[in-house]
């Protein structure tokens, strides 16, 4: 493997998990590289479940290794919701980031602060053949009820990292690459990486 497809339109995850790999010797592909458009359905029980799925689709319409992840906002004084459906957090159709975080915020109005929650996240990677591997990674924290920064997409502006006083928005690129649940499970995931993209044996 000396190409390796990100199975996520989404340009700030791209940008993540670019940044996290840009050392080894793989070439990562976009979809919008392949003029691909895949819509898959993200109604699995599990991140892992979900990941996989997209991982998949990946892998076998472009004939690469496909890396997937699903993540995910779980919230304690919601009963860990929104969790699963936290990129469709929200009852307004097309709903945008702002709008999810916003409605999140209304939710938790009831509920006394401080108001813990984690990022959770799974990495898939899948070939055409229908292997997948798995990888996850989790980042503690708590959600605040103002907006803070500019450099994070999602939830990122209300979710606070107690220890450092900022938000996963304040944090630059390289400090998020060592904190953030996407970077501890696509970190993970490298053992695999590497592996899939050595030269076979002859």
């Amino acid at each position: 493997m000396k190409k390796m497809l990100l199975a996520s339109n989404n340009v700030g995850k791209q940008r993540e998990i670019q940044s996290l790999l840009d050392d080894l010797d793989i070439e990562l592909i976009t979809p919008d590289n392949l003029d691909l458009h895949l819509e898959v359905l993200e109604d699995g029980i599990t991140y892992a479940e979900n990941a996989a799925r997209k991982a998949m689709a990946f892998a076998r319409a472009s004939g690469l290794v496909a890396l997937a992840d699903d993540s995910g906002l779980e919230v304690d004084a919601l009963g860990g919701a929104p969790g699963l459906h936290s990129a469709r957090y929200s009852p307004i159709t097309g709903a945008t980031d702002a709008d999810r975080r916003t409605f999140l915020l209304q939710q938790l109005q009831s509920h006394p602060r401080p108001w813990p929650a984690r990022f959770r996240c799974f990495v898939a990677l899948a070939n055409p053949a229908g292997q997948v591997w798995f990888a996850d990674g989790e980042c503690p924290g708590e959600i605040i009820p103002e907006e803070r920064g500019h450099n994070g997409f999602g939830y990122d502006p209300i979710f606070l990292l107690p220890d450092l006083g900022l938000t996963m928005a304040e944090l630059t690129l390289e400090q998020k690459n060592h904190l953030s649940h996407r970077a501890r499970a696509v970190t993970a995931a490298r053992p695999v990486l590497l592996k899939l993209s050595s030269p076979a044996p002859h």
